[in-house]
C-alpha cells in the first residue's frame, strides 16, 4: 500500500527481493504484483509458530518500508491500484489469466493457508469429508474483508463471495477413497474448470508437493495471535477427524447445497452473526458454534496444550469482533476507507489490533 494514497502500489516482485535476502524462499510472489506470500517453515506448537510468524512478518514489513510502502494484511484491497496490478511471473498464474478470464480481473485477494502432516492420502481424503461441515464457521472466524476497492459490500468476507465464482474453488467434494477424489479432480480437469487435476485449489486440498492437508478457507489476519489460535484449533480439527477415518468413519456426506448456503451466510455475517450448522441445518449463531466446535475436538486440543490458546482467541472475538467489525470500526470513526488501510497497516505491522477505542 502507498501510505499516501492508501492505493495498492504494484511493487510484489521489489518487495519479495528485499525479504528474500532475510527470509530466503520463506516470502514469494503472489497471483498479482500487488501481493506477496510469507511462509514458515513445519513448526510442532503455538510457541514455535508465533516465533516464526513474527520473524517473517516483521522482515516483510521492513521490505515494504525500503520501498515506501506498507504491508496491509486485508482479504480484499480496501481502495483499489492506481494502476493495473500485473500478474504474477508464474506459468500457472498466465495460464489461469487464460483460463478463466474476466473472473480473474481485479482478483488481488489474501488468504491464511494453514498445514497440517498428514502423509496417508486415502485417510487425508477421508479427513476432508470430515471437515466440510465446519469450514463456513471457519469462513466465519476469520472473516477481514468488509471493503473492496473503496466500498463496504456488507458481507464480512467478500474474498469467500469472490471465490464462489470459480468453479474450481470453495469446499471440497465428498470423495470415499483417493480414487474417486482423484476421478473428480480428473473430470474438472478435463472440463477446464481446474487448471490442473494434481493441483486443485478446494478449500481443504492435499498439497501437491508437501505431505501435508492444507485448509485455505480462512482470510488473512493482520493479528498473529488469531493466526496461532485458528492454526492449531484447525490442527485439532484435522487430529480428530484422521483419528475418525482411521477408525472406520468416512465422514458426513453434507450436501453440496447446504454447504453453499452455509458458506455465503458465513461470508455474508462473520463473526456477529448466525449461520446454517452445516451438520444439522439449524441455523445458530457463530459463537455458539463455535463452542460445539471446540467440544468436538477437545480432546485433540487439550492433548497438545492448545486449549487455552483457542479459548482466549473466542474471547477476543466476543470482545472486539471479528476483523471485518474492525475494519468498518475504523471507517466510521472517521476517515473512510483511508482511516481502514491505516489500521489495518499498523496492526499488520505490530502483529496486533490495537486496543479498541
Amino acid at each position: 500500500m502507498h501510505p499516501g494514497t492508501h492505493r495498492m502500489d504494484p511493487a510484489g516482485a521489489r518487495v519479495v527481493t528485499r525479504a528474500s535476502a532475510v527470509l530466503g524462499d520463506l516470502v514469494s510472489g503472489e497471483f498479482t504484483q500487488y501481493q506477496i506470500e510469507g511462509k514458515t517453515p513445519p513448526c510442532a506448537g503455538p510457541g514455535e509458530l508465533r516465533k516464526e510468524l513474527t520473524r517473517v512478518r516483521a522482515a516483510a514489513v521492513a521490505a515494504a518500508r525500503e520501498e515506501g510502502l506498507r504491508l496491509c494484511a486485508s482479504g480484499t484491497p480496501v481502495v483499489g491500484g492506481g494502476v493495473p496490478a500485473g500478474i504474477g511471473d508464474h506459468p500457472r498464474y498466465r495460464a489461469g489469466a487464460d483460463q478463466y478470464r474476466a473472473l480473474l480481473d481485479d482478483f488481488a485477494i489474501s488468504a491464511f493457508h494453514a498445514h497440517v502432516h498428514l502423509p496417508d492420502r486415502e485417510v487425508a481424503v477421508l479427513v476432508t469429508n470430515h471437515l466440510r461441515p465446519w469450514l463456513p464457521l471457519l469462513v466465519a472466524m476469520s472473516a477481514n474483508s468488509p471493503f473492496h476497492q473503496g466500498r463496504d459490500t456488507g458481507y464480512a468476507s467478500w474474498r469467500a463471495v469472490m471465490r464462489s465464482a470459480f468453479p474450481c474453488l470453495g469446499p471440497p467434494p465428498y470423495a470415499a477413497s483417493l480414487a474417486e477424489h482423484q476421478r473428480l479432480a480428473e473430470a474438472m480437469a478435463a472440463s477446464e474448470a481446474m487448471l490442473e487435476a494434481g493441483m486443485p485449489f478446494w478449500d481443504v486440498r492435499l498439497n501437491p508437493r508437501l505431505p501435508t492437508l492444507e485448509i485455505r478457507t480462512m482470510d488473512v489476519l493482520p493479528d498473529i495471535d488469531d493466526t496461532v489460535a485458528l492454526t492449531v484449533l484447525v490442527r485439532a480439527l484435522v487430529v480428530t477427524a484422521r483419528d475418525k477415518a482411521v477408525g472406520g468413519d468416512p465422514g458426513p456426506r453434507t450436501e453440496a447445497e447446504l454447504l453453499r448456503a452455509a458458506y455465503w451466510r458465513a461470508a455474508r455475517d462473520g463473526w456477529s452473526g448466525a449461520g446454517v450448522d452445516a451438520l444439522s441445518g439449524q441455523i445458530l449463531p457463530a459463537p455458539v458454534q463455535a463452542e460445539r466446535l471446540v467440544e468436538y475436538v477437545r480432546p485433540a486440543l487439550d492433548a497438545y496444550g492448545d486449549t487455552g490458546e483457542v479459548t482466549a482467541f473466542l474471547r477476543r472475538l466476543t470482545e472486539r469482533g471479528c476483523g471485518a467489525r474492525r475494519q468498518r470500526a475504523a471507517a466510521a470513526a472517521g476517515g473512510g476507507p483511508g482511516a481502514v488501510v491505516d489500521e489495518l497497516v499498523a496492526a499488520t505491522a505490530a502483529g496486533r489490533w490495537p486496543p479498541v477505542r
